[in-house]
């Protein structure tokens, strides 16, 4: 089952693009800012996991559900793929949370004006 890990994870990444799109939440809306951000997502999190591999807090566990690739010791592709999932949630969870909140404030000022 060599890889499972990694398919599942672009399977979710998949998915969070769907509702991305769908909704217009995130790329849709602007791409280039939109990968962008993503990016600088993945670089802070790809330092932080670096030092805390280097501080003897992160490893790699065996399992054969990973490809087995390492892009450094203790870190595997399967990172890459989990931290841009992790950002990619947090930046459709960021841009529904403001609309929706966006819209409530304009239903209150709609409200009070009628």
């Amino acid at each position: 089952m060599s890889g499972l890990y990694a398919l599942a994870l672009l399977v979710s990444i998949g998915g969070l693009a769907l509702i991305d799109l769908r909704h217009r939440l995130f790329f849709r809306v602007a791409p280039i800012r939109a990968s962008l951000t993503l990016v600088a997502g993945l670089i802070v999190f790809v330092i932080w996991d670096v030092w805390a591999i280097h501080a003897g807090i992160f490893f790699r566990g065996d399992s054969p559900l990973l490809l087995g690739i390492n892009l450094a010791p203790e870190f595997p592709i399967e990172e890459v793929l989990f931290l841009t999932l992790l950002c990619y949630s947090a930046m459709i969870l960021y841009t529904l949370t403001v609309r929706l909140l966006d819209a409530r404030q304009a239903r209150r000022g709609a409200g009070t004006r009628a």
